[in-house]
């Protein structure tokens, strides 16, 4: 899948030629049936592919470890600055109910009203014409702001905004993987920023049943930054003093510092699908048992799916290539 980022116009510097007609992505999955389509579409095989093409460009690497920074990543990580600062700027409201704080509806409007702009600034000038389309992902990523809730669909809403720049050319091949760490980190610190502040509710959580409440492919690109690790074996990230010495290093240990801050009881029970992979033997086959469960659980069911909009970039027609 290497060849995903290699795309027209991703390695020449000029601007390309012929400009695709962009479009407002909407939704096409509206009935159960329809999810044969998705599973035909491009968008099916250029989203899988990108999931693919990093997990394996962050094999074994190290948060920490040194790789390039564009100018394109360092806008992604200021956009996202932008949204956590958002948050600080719009407290949650006193209300009856624990969950969903209605401030999120406050800071959502925000995000609605300038998300093209956010782009915008992302995107270079010649492909102006993309920011309306690209900008859907971005407001669809952040949770739902009726229901006040957040799940993995969301989170597949921002891989498919960070696709879509990998499409037009803004991120590029040797962005792998700052894309995964820098900018795909960061949207995670601001995630569970979200979800602290206002108590959004798991969308579509299978409780206890679920891998998380919240995220999927931190635990995919996390389990495969740990293939070959010399120590660390999958047995060891329910041992709370080896998650607290090494997860700023690994995304998936991040995971789960966060789910035992988030929830009290023992591990088995409040996280039982997690507790049943620490006995997996190695890290390459929790990471090739987390990609088929990611399928099944979020890509192949019509409740996560239903929500996923169609454009130009990620397009519902059957794969061609």
């Amino acid at each position: 899948f290497t060849s995903f980022l290699h795309l027209p116009g991703a390695s020449e510097e000029v601007a390309p030629p012929v400009q695709p007609c962009f479009m407002v992505p909407k939704k096409e999955i509206n009935v159960v049936s329809d999810m044969a389509k998705w599973k035909r579409s491009q968008a099916y095989a250029d989203y899988m592919g990108f999931i693919l093409t990093l997990n394996e460009g962050v094999r074994g690497k190290k948060l920490t470890c040194e790789y390039k920074v564009s100018e394109p990543i360092e806008k992604l990580v200021a956009l996202l600055n932008t949204l956590d600062r958002w948050i600080d700027e719009t407290p949650p409201v006193d209300q009856p109910s624990r969950f969903g704080n209605k401030a999120f509806r406050t800071w959502y409007a925000k995000l609605d009203q300038e998300a093209e702009k956010l782009v915008s600034a992302v995107i270079p000038k010649h492909l102006a014409d993309a920011a309306p389309e690209v900008a859907v992902y971005l407001k669809e990523s952040v949770g739902n702001s009726t229901r006040i809730d957040y799940g993995t669909g969301h989170e597949a809403a921002f891989a498919a905004f960070l696709c879509c720049l990998c499409k037009i050319g803004v991120l590029r091949v040797d962005d792998q993987m700052a894309i995964v760490f820098k900018v795909f980190n960061r949207y995670l610190e601001v995630m569970r920023k979200l979800q602290k502040t206002y108590r959004m509710e798991p969308a579509g959580s299978q409780g206890v049943w679920g891998l998380d409440d919240f995220q999927f492919l931190p635990f995919i690109w996390g389990s495969s930054q740990l293939i070959d690790h010399p120590s660390l074996e999958p047995r060891h990230f329910v041992d709370e003093k080896v998650v607290n010495e090494n997860h700023k290093d690994f995304m998936f240990l991040e995971c789960i510092l966060f789910i035992t801050e988030m929830k009290t009881g023992p591990f088995a029970e409040h996280s039982n699908q997690l507790w049943n992979i620490s006995a997996v033997p190695s890290w390459s086959k929790v990471n090739q048992g987390l990609i088929r469960m990611y399928k099944a659980e979020c890509l192949e069911k019509f409740p996560v799916i239903q929500h996923f909009k169609f454009g130009s970039l990620l397009p519902i027609q059957p794969v061609t290539s």
